[in-house]
Order: structure tokens, then sequence, then C-alpha cells
């Protein structure tokens, strides 16, 4: 493990039993390395299995194969006091920010509830970290601390979310569609908030959305899925000015261009249904969709290679190669 890298995936797998002897394999072999102070978009259509890798990430609940390091540390493996004095350093803000906070709580208990569970401070110690914790999210905390999250809008609850995941002080955030419930206005307040701290605390974010343009904005890097499996990773410049795998292409192409001088490119649709994740396309899962598909693709899965510097895909047939 070099000493840049935070987190590292290897062959995540998560496959969940359901009714009949059924099987859903929601992600599969997914392996990459998130590097401290980067952030790492993870994008792809809903369904695809990019909250499932970060709910595994964080064991809730655990995969079902490959391994999480975290920090050197492998997290399947440690027992339930180690690994939740390693989770004080990796904290998750999810979805939906109204369902996420205890209803029945004041929101100066549910941020500092991370405090509690780790036997963190004294009671002063911790309101005085909750009040520091509300200043850096753009809440007074005279004004809010007694309150409950009903009494608050939904960007307002993100912040309180962003509060209680910077509480512990972690390295790592793992940020769950963070923006995908608010308002468009809310939305660019809560990116500049990331943004702003992640250079306060030199923070390291996993960004996990299906919005490419957002991705874009705030990614060092991007991976990208496709029916529980990584299809490209490389450098967000990279990977929106020429991408490599028909299926990343086809999702650049349905970005909404705001240039009305702009012309248009043409259009990479994607035709066909989402196949079942219970079943499966054999070989490349993407093939049933794909233009470029070939026998070769339903026979073979296609390795997870470096097809130039940085530049990770998983596809016989690449963008810049010919179709054989």
């Amino acid at each position: 493990m070099k000493s840049d890298e935070l987190l590292i995936l290897d062959n995540l797998s998560a496959t969940y039993k359901l009714p009949r002897g059924l099987q859903l394999t929601a992600v599969a072999n997914v392996s990459f390395v998130v590097y401290k102070g980067e952030t790492l978009g993870l994008v792809g259509e809903s369904g695809c299995g990019k909250s499932t890798v970060g709910r595994s990430i964080m064991q809730l609940p655990p995969p079902t194969g490959g391994t999480v390091i975290f920090q050197g540390h492998d997290l399947a493996s440690l027992n339930a006091g180690t690994l939740r004095r390693i989770q004080t350093r990796l904290h998750m803000i999810f979805q939906y920010p109204n369902s996420s906070l205890n209803p029945r709580r004041k929101v100066r208990d549910i941020v500092a509830e991370p405090m509690a569970i780790a036997g963190v401070g004294t009671a002063q110690e911790r309101v005085r970290r909750v009040r520091i914790a509300l200043e850096a999210v753009g809440l007074d905390p005279d004004l809010v601390m007694n309150r409950r999250p009903h009494e608050f809008s939904g960007g307002q609850c993100q912040r309180i979310a962003i509060a209680r995941a910077l509480i512990m002080e972690p390295c790592l955030i793992i940020c769950d569609e963070p923006v995908s419930a608010l308002d468009v206005s809310v939305r660019a307040q809560i990116l500049n908030l990331l943004e702003d701290m992640k250079a306060r605390y030199g923070l390291t974010l996993l960004f996990i959305s299906h919005d490419l343009a957002v991705v874009k904005n705030i990614s060092d890097r991007v991976a990208v899925m496709y029916l529980g499996r990584l299809c490209e990773l490389a450098s967000s410049e990279r990977l929106y000015e020429a991408p490599l795998h028909p299926y990343t292409a086809a999702l650049m192409a349905a970005i909404p261009v705001m240039d009305p001088d702009r012309g248009s490119a043409p259009l990479r649709l994607l035709v066909g249904e989402l196949p079942s994740p219970i079943n499966p396309p054999s070989g490349c899962r993407f093939r049933t969709r794909c233009p470029r598909a070939a026998t070769r693709c339903a026979e073979l899965e296609p390795k997870w290679r470096e097809a130039e510097p940085d530049h990770f895909v998983a596809c016989h047939f690449p963008l810049d190669h010919p179709s054989e």
C-alpha cells in the first residue's frame, strides 16, 4: 500500500438473496483506489450499484466478496470495537437529508451523536464542537441547535448532515447523491460548501452521483459503473474529453449543453432496456445496448486494463480502436 493510497477496493462484490432461491449481484468485482486529498466521482445510471459500493465501504452491510482496505486496515476482518474506532475517520452523507436525520432529536444531539457513540469528549466539549461544526456549514448554532429536522428546508438539513459528518474530523467522506433531492440553486450552495470543507479540513471525497455535469465540476477522477461493474476510470478532464467506453460516451452525449452558439454533437443514444441484475448478459454486460457489440462481447468478459496512462477501461472495442 502506497503512502497516498487512502482507500483500496479489491474485487468488491455485494450479492443479496431473493425469494425463490434467486440472487441479485448488485456489485461485481469492483476495484479502484482513492488517493488522499482527491475527489473521486462514481457515476452511472440508477440501479448500477453506486450506492451499494458506498454502503459496502461503510460495512452497511459488509460486502459479500473482496476487500475494503482503509488506511491499511481490512475493514471486513476487524472486530466490532476496532471497526467502530476506525469508522470515526470515515463518514457518509446520505442521499435524502430529511430521512437521514432522526425527527425526534434536536439538531445538537444529531450532530453530536458520532461523538456520543465513540465516547469522545465531555458534554461541554461536545457542545463546543457542535457549535464549530454548525458554523462551518453556514448555520447559526444559537438558532438551530434546539430545533428539530422538520423545521428546516432540504438544503439546511443537508448542511446539518454535513456538520454531523465533520464532527469527528474524518479523513474520508462518502457523499451518496448529496444534492440529487435538492433544488438547483440549493444544489450549487451544497457543492460549494463541500469544496470549501474539503479545502479547509483536508478531506478526501468519494462523490456518488448520476449527474455527470455535477461530477465533472467537483471530481479529480471519475469512475463509471454499469450494471454492477466498472466500465472506465480516468481523470475528469480526460474522461469528458475522450471517453473510451461506448457507455461513457453515451452518458456524455446526454449532458445538456447550455450554449446556443455551440453546434450539437451527434448523439450516441442507448438502445434497448437495462438488463436485469438478477440475470445479467453473458460476457460484457453492456453488449445488449452497445452499437459496437460483436460475437466476442457475448463470449468473453472484457478485462479491466490500462488503455493509456492512468486511463482504465473494460471494453473489447474501445472508441479509439476500430471494431474488429
